[in-house]
């Protein structure tokens, strides 16, 4: 059954010199999700964050913390990112050898463990770890870069994903991840999505902003 529609700004394009401000902004402003994006310059072609800046950011928010690793291999991180104060732990299948493992180690720390599903990578990646997620995020960017145009073949992928989690009686997230903005965001409800990642959308027009670009998000 499809959840109420949560709202997870990405922080990838918040103000960088003010990310407490920015991430206390965004709660204050009715947000969900604190979402996180950490790249490696390997996994993907970009370099973000690491762990010590998930702890630094940790006091200025009781939001959960969607922590999303596009890093290769994933597991020597997986506990300083528990430690850190991350909530959600989302991984690809495609950054280790042993998904089911990883999603266990996940668990190991406490947390709430994500599979996350590139534009080409089919849906049965999570076939056989439906019992073992809390959260599949469906990429509809490739992932790396903030600002990209949404891929209208992840509705088809959110529509799937959706029948599955419904038949499995779990409440698992749908997530989707790239190219959220007002008119994708009803698009991607309309397909089952029930968290959504925005970026750019949110952090638009100053933190006076933040309140009515996360309302026109969740459909309001």
């Amino acid at each position: 059954m499809q959840q109420k529609v949560r709202i997870a700004p990405s922080i990838l394009s918040a103000d960088f010199a003010r990310l407490g401000e920015e991430v206390r902004a965004i709660e204050t402003a009715g947000a969900d999700y604190v979402h996180v994006d950490v790249m490696d310059g390997h996994f993907v072609p970009n370099l973000t964050i690491g762990p010590n800046v998930v702890k630094a950011l940790r006091s200025h928010s009781k939001l959960p913390f969607d922590v999303h690793l596009m890093i290769a291999p994933v597991d020597p991180y997986v506990a300083e990112f528990a430690a850190a104060g991350a909530d959600i732990i989302t991984l690809h299948p495609e950054a280790g050898p042993h998904l089911h493992r990883t999603l266990q180690l996940i668990k190991s720390h406490g947390k709430k463990a994500g599979v996350a599903l590139n534009p080409a990578t089919p849906v049965d990646a999570v076939d056989y770890v439906m019992d073992a997620v809390d959260l599949i995020l469906v990429m509809s960017v490739n992932p790396g870069f903030g600002g990209q145009s949404f891929i209208p073949e992840a509705l088809e992928k959110i529509k799937i994903l959706r029948a599955r989690i419904d038949k499995s009686g779990r409440a698992i997230d749908l997530e989707v991840d790239g190219g959220i903005n007002d008119d994708t965001a009803r698009a991607a409800i309309a397909a089952g999505a029930d968290v959504l990642v925005a970026g750019t959308a949110t952090f638009t027009g100053g933190a006076g902003a933040y309140a009515g670009n996360i309302r026109r998000l969740r459909g309001g």
